[in-house]
């Protein structure tokens, strides 16, 4: 089982991206999701969470203009950033919390990382 980011990229300020987690292998569902960040020289922090059923939490500097959201058929997360700001600027890490598998629950699954850099 693999989990898959991409998305990232170059914005302005003011500007939208949308990151996508895509699991691949024998996925049965994702269960609990979120996405991480981290800027250099700072610690991977919570961006925003979901869970299988459908509540969400987010950090508070992103409230209001991060949405995580799931497509159970594609077995993917996506989040959707708008209104950017250059603290935005980090690898952003998409992580299983919890994802059932063909053999069972696996837990604290990272994909890689997908930079994404916000422009004054």
């Amino acid at each position: 089982v693999q989990l898959q980011a991409s998305g990232g990229g170059l914005a302005q300020a003011g500007g939208s991206l949308r990151l996508s987690c895509a699991a691949s292998g024998s996925i049965v569902s994702l269960d609990d999701m979120a996405w991480y960040r981290q800027a250099p020289g700072k610690q991977r922090e919570l961006v925003a969470a979901i869970t299988t059923g459908g509540g969400r939490n987010y950090a508070d500097s992103v409230k209001g203009r991060f949405t995580i959201s799931r497509d159970n058929a594609r077995n993917t997360v996506y989040l959707q950033m708008n209104s950017l700001k250059p603290e935005d600027t980090a690898v952003y890490y998409c992580k299983g919390v919890r994802l059932t598998t063909s053999f069972g629950s696996e837990h604290g699954l990272w994909g890689q990382g997908t930079q994404v850099t916000v422009s004054s």
